[in-house]
């Protein structure tokens, strides 16, 4: 089935760039709080809070900590009051760029996105301007080497579960849902005794733009720096190319 390769595009910055920032708890806890903010503080009846209560623990993240974030989220005891914002814009080589925020002071979070955008050979745009380019995903990865399985196999586990479509990669299974669909395929795969190498809910682009080796060292530096910004949740972009392998 058709798409493009998420995983591929997560295992170059995944993991690595929430150590470097060293505020993965951080990072989650704001999720969780909107979380249970606009959906309630029962994962039970908040989907969304309970694939991050999930991903929390997956994370080590102390109990008390995420207790703590729910109940903030849901106004029993005082904390910051974030807000969801996106911003769009164009990166050196006319890679769109979409970055996903949670932060207490919009003027901030807008005036560190603009700044990087500026300083990094990028653009800053309107709301709407690469976000067409973008569909809005379920994403689950599956590693081929746990599960002997062929692809037509594993195909029909995705299509039994609920899911839209599948992507087989060299290491991996790449399963795609609708947005409302995700916890309920991953509950089903899960029933299955399938486990994840990364379960979330994703911005995966409709095509990708080739982008030339003289662009590639800019539009690394601002992804990376882009990364930094204390507010931001997530970046995206639509480049192609190959990551090459770093040494130890």
């Amino acid at each position: 089935m058709s798409g493009h390769s998420k995983w591929a595009t997560i295992k170059r910055a995944k993991g690595k760039v929430d150590a470097a920032r060293g505020k993965a708890f951080a990072v989650i806890s704001k999720e969780i709080i909107v979380a249970a903010r606009t959906g309630g503080p029962n994962p039970e009846f908040n989907a969304r809070l309970k694939v991050l209560i999930q991903k929390a623990k997956e994370s080590n993240m102390p109990n008390d900590n995420i207790q703590r974030a729910i109940l903030r989220g849901s106004g029993q005891i005082d904390g910051a009051n974030y807000e969801e914002l996106t911003y769009e814009g164009y990166a050196p080589g006319g890679v769109a760029i979409i970055v996903e925020v949670l932060t207490d002071n919009r003027n901030r979070a807008a005036g560190d996105i603009r700044h990087v955008f500026d300083k990094y050979g990028g653009n800053m745009g309107e709301t709407g301007s690469v976000s067409w380019m973008f569909q809005r995903k379920g994403l689950l990865v599956i590693d081929r080497e746990e599960f002997e399985l062929s692809e037509d196999e594993m195909l029909m586990q995705v299509l039994d579960a609920g899911g839209d479509d599948m992507q087989t990669t060299e290491d991996s299974f790449e399963v795609y849902t609708a947005p409302d669909d995700f916890e309920r395929v991953k509950e089903a795969l899960e029933a299955a005794k399938f486990t994840f190498l990364l379960a979330e809910i994703t911005q995966i682009p409709s095509s990708k733009i080739e982008i030339d080796a003289e662009q590639l060292p800019k539009l690394k530096k601002l992804l990376a720096m882009m990364e930094e910004c204390d507010d931001v949740q997530n970046v995206y972009d639509n480049a192609d190319y190959e990551e090459e392998e770093e040494e130890e």
